[in-house]
């Protein structure tokens, strides 16, 4: 966390209109993606016949409803975060196991939905950003898979995402104003895909919890109180460690890479 604060501060410095435009992006991003996950959850529990989190008002697209102070900031300043939780009450379910696993992944399906839905666009608009002919020739000239130049997330090593290029990489773009919606696309991509496997976590109150409780141990895992703080501290061990942050950026490049790869040889800039 202080690593990322003390990036964010160098980068103001060094660059302050770039680092207020990555935020904007930040925030919108975070916005979309927290409140369509957490709608997801009060869609789903509504249609296995739970009107409790539509009664509250929690499928509605006012941020308000649905944003986690700390959660937020955390989104912010660690990678990864949550919401509010929406209410949901398994009573109302008419198959308990079911209703509750369904309930669960929902929000993670719109996440990595949301993930495989940018990083595809974003090989788009990258094949139309960079023209043919730019991309025929990078493809020649550089050959390192993923982070070569024909990846919409790295042109010769520069991290789209996170700064700008310089004049010599620049001067490659057909139409370089697209590179506005590139930088959007791969933030949400990022964001999502960490959402997902974060929320995939085994841990209560995670979705992974009720996840691996409806399909390994058929719904009949229940947990006391104290339990139940075992849990969040063994989490909180995990953040404060920086073990969380290792597995959340290993696993989300292993897997950010195959998905990119994966849709730059369908649209003809694999390498």
């Amino acid at each position: 966390m202080f690593n990322r604060i003390q990036t964010y501060l160098e980068w103001l410095q060094r660059d302050p209109v770039d680092f207020l435009v990555y935020m904007a992006y930040t925030v919108v991003t975070i916005l979309v993606s927290l409140i369509l996950h957490e709608c997801a959850h009060g869609y789903v529990a509504l249609r296995c016949g739970d009107p409790t989190a539509k009664m509250l008002g929690r499928l509605s697209l006012n941020p308000a409803r649905h944003l986690d102070p700390i959660g937020t900031l955390c989104m912010f300043f660690m990678g990864f975060g949550w919401a509010k939780p929406v209410p949901v009450n398994p009573r109302n379910f008419s198959n308990y196991r079911r209703d509750d696993f369904l309930v669960s992944i929902a929000g993670i399906v719109v996440n990595l939905t949301l993930f495989i839905g940018c990083c595809f666009l974003s090989t788009v608009i990258n094949r139309i950003m960079m023209g043919a002919d730019s991309v025929s020739f990078m493809q020649g000239y550089f050959t390192t898979g993923v982070e070569s130049y024909v990846s919409p997330y790295y042109m010769d090593g520069y991290n789209i995402m996170y700064g700008s290029l310089d004049e010599w990489s620049m001067g490659f773009l057909q139409y370089p104003w697209m590179l506005y919606i590139q930088r959007f696309l791969l933030l949400m991509a990022h964001v999502n895909l960490s959402l997902a496997i974060f929320n995939l976590l085994p841990f209560p109150p995670l979705d992974g919890f009720h996840i691996v409780n409806a399909i390994i141990f058929k719904g009949r895992l229940i947990l006391d109180a104290q339990k139940f703080q075992i849990a969040h501290i063994l989490l909180i061990i995990m953040v404060v460690s920086g073990f969380l942050d290792d597995l959340l950026f290993y696993s989300g490049e292993f897997v950010y890479t195959a998905v990119l790869k994966t849709f730059l040889m369908i649209t003809g800039q694999g390498v």
